[in-house]
């Protein structure tokens, strides 16, 4: 029996992956789940899963949580420290799917008890990439990607040489205003950044989809997870969202990966590792589909993929930079305080005052000056922002 635990429970990531596990409840202990705001949905799926303890990130909603889990024998904690506790307490496999710069302590926290951990928090790589890694790499944790790109990245390169690899294309659906011009995407709402054509995913990754800065971030994980240069990392616009992700080789081949769009295919190969088993999801007529599109990304309309490439060229703490100021532009947008396009703006002009910071860029990378980072980024972001209104 696996012992697991589950970061980020409640939301859409946490949720597949509690449902596949809840197939096979016999096979797997479950020591921790987290959450958020949905304290009823965490209790639900403590109990029912039998944890050893549920932890929510506020506070303030210690004591609904512990009236949720009454009876139940199973401990309630809160809070950013609760978390790092949770995840310090053995397990074997470990799923990190809390949103925002919010999950990359505990993922660390993972690694250094020697654990797998299936990342979906793509802040982690982005923000402290060197530093995750070679922390797994000390620990003898492994990490096994989860976003659905970069599950199809690693699963093409089973038993290939990274060293025979020309390039790797990780493909976008364009998300809600794939077909929008320019002058409509400014005048955009939260309200319609937050449908998604092809994926049912949570507010805030569905708005990161339609603006592209959540293939920006994935640009950036590709070249830190897998070590290749940026100039080898490739965006194609595909808006039936079936095929993942293509390798590149020397020899002019292309290996890709082609699923349906549903999360449970990158967690179940994450979960079942190195092993595949059966898993719930639909399997594709492609003589029914017929054909597949594929088009170049249009970078006037979506700079967040030019800005990624430029954190890479930055290096150092950039990429916490460049996070820090997504989520703060995100979170104005969806209070309706900036637009659409003037997301990328944002944080344009904060890599533009932040990066040539001699300390920022060249210091040694530890979890203090990754935050440190994080911290001044997002400060500056909400300067740039007030001056914008």
């Amino acid at each position: 029996m696996r012992k697991v635990s589950i970061f980020g429970a409640t939301g859409s990531i946490g949720q597949n992956t509690i449902d596949l596990i809840r197939r096979d409840p016999a096979a797997y202990d479950v020591v921790a789940l987290t959450g958020g705001q949905n304290i009823a949905q965490l209790a639900e799926d403590a109990i029912a899963l039998k944890a050893d303890v549920a932890v929510t990130a506020n506070e303030a909603l210690l004591g609904d949580l512990r009236d949720a889990l009454a009876g139940s024998g199973i401990e309630a904690a809160a809070g950013a420290k609760a978390i790092a506790e949770a995840a310090a307490r053995p397990a074997d496999w470990v799923m990190s799917a809390i949103v925002g710069a919010a999950g990359l302590a505990p993922g660390l926290v993972a690694l250094q008890q020697g654990a797998t951990l299936a990342l979906a928090n793509k802040e982690s790589l982005v923000t402290a990439g060197h530093l995750i890694m070679g922390t797994a790499e000390k620990h003898g944790g492994r990490i096994l990607p989860v976003d659905s790109e970069h599950s199809a990245v690693f699963q093409g390169l089973v038993g290939e040489d990274m060293d025979a690899v020309e390039r790797i294309i990780i493909t976008a659906s364009g998300g809600a205003f794939r077909d929008w011009t320019l002058e409509d995407m400014a005048r955009a709402t939260p309200e319609q950044a937050s449908s998604h054509p092809n994926w049912n995913m949570g507010q805030r990754i569905t708005v990161d989809s339609a603006s592209m800065f959540n293939k920006a971030l994935e640009v950036i994980e590709t070249k830190e997870f897998f070590g290749c240069a940026h100039e080898q990392i490739e965006v194609l616009v595909h808006p039936e969202s079936l095929v993942h992700a293509l390798v590149g080789f020397k020899d002019g081949a292309l290996m890709a990966h082609v699923g349906p769009p549903d999360m449970r295919h990158a967690i179940g190969y994450a979960l079942h590792w190195p092993e595949r088993k059966d898993l719930p999801v639909s399997r594709l007529d492609l003589a029914q589909i017929g054909s597949l599109h594929f088009r170049a990304p249009d970078l006037e309309r979506y700079p967040a993929l030019r800005l990624a490439h430029e954190v890479l060229e930055i290096g150092g703490h950039a990429g916490a930079m460049f996070n820090a100021a997504k989520e703060r532009a995100l979170d104005a947008f969806l209070d309706h305080r900036i637009g659409f396009l003037q997301m990328a703006e944002v944080v344009e002009e904060v890599l533009a005052q932040l990066s040539p910071s001699h300390c920022l860029k060249n210091a040694e990378m530890s979890l203090d000056t990754v935050m440190e980072t994080d911290h001044l980024a997002r400060k500056t972001a909400d300067e740039i922002m007030q001056k914008m209104a």
